[in-house]
């Protein structure tokens, strides 16, 4: 990561229900997904000047992020961290890149496990 993004904006255990998976079952009754979305930025403007204009508004990225993961029907969680990435990234200009991880504490896995899930780091091209 390049040294020049030192603030981070940070979302973390964010809850939804969704139907994301490859099996029948998962598709007709969905499960729970948690997300933590890292916005990594350059120095912040709003740390001196306090204006929600010159920062990442995380009220709007949840307002994204919410229809995006409740609607989708992906087969693949990475398609899901891949597809909020790329929305985070096209709607905030202030994020030079973000990383995003989705658990899946439900995953149809025989055993015991805390979560299956996936992180993805996505940077902007410019």
């Amino acid at each position: 990561m390049p040294k020049d993004l030192t603030d981070q904006i940070i979302m973390k255990d964010l809850v939804f229900h969704s139907h994301v998976g490859v099996h029948p079952q998962e598709k007709a009754e969905g499960q729970r997904y948690e997300l933590d979305v890292v916005f990594h930025c350059r120095q912040l403007e709003a740390t001196g000047s306090d204006l929600l204009a010159q920062t990442i508004d995380y009220g709007q990225a949840y307002r994204l992020i919410k229809p995006l993961v409740e609607e989708a029907t992906f087969d693949l969680i990475e398609k899901l961290a891949g597809s909020v990435a790329d929305l985070l990234l096209r709607q905030f200009p202030l994020a030079e890149a973000v990383t995003v991880t989705v658990r899946k504490p439900q995953a149809p896995v025989p055993g015991t496990f805390a979560y299956m899930g996936v992180q993805i780091h996505r940077t902007r091209d410019r």
